[in-house]
């Protein structure tokens, strides 16, 4: 009975040992790139701290999607372009919609 006792104090004490151990890097690490400047600058797009890539960088958000007005494709905003208040993936799908006929012209 003594055994299973230390083997569950054993664990707990891990778990919280690991806990603290993540806590301390990301609070390393946040006050790396808030303090000494942008870490997230010099390093590879998407890799994190231990050069493993991941979905997003620490404190980064990851950027809106559009809809394409012509087409319907989500695409980045920062590669979007915006024409009469329509988003569109790019220009040449902007010029085919302005160019498409409307109203009576449709039928």
């Amino acid at each position: 009975m003594r055994q299973i006792f230390l083997l569950i104090l054993l664990f707990i004490v891990g778990q919280w040992l690991v806990k603290a151990l993540r806590r301390a890097d990301a609070s390393r690490t946040s006050a790396r790139t808030g303090a000494g400047g942008d870490a997230a600058a010099n390093a590879r797009p998407g890799a994190g701290a231990n050069g493993q890539t991941s979905g997003k960088t620490a404190g980064q958000l990851a950027e809106p999607m559009i809809r394409c007005a012509q087409c319907g494709v989500h695409a980045p905003k920062s590669d979007s372009v915006l024409v009469a208040g329509q988003t569109f993936c790019s220009h040449d799908h902007a010029q085919r919609y302005a160019a498409r006929p409307t109203g009576r012209d449709a039928r």
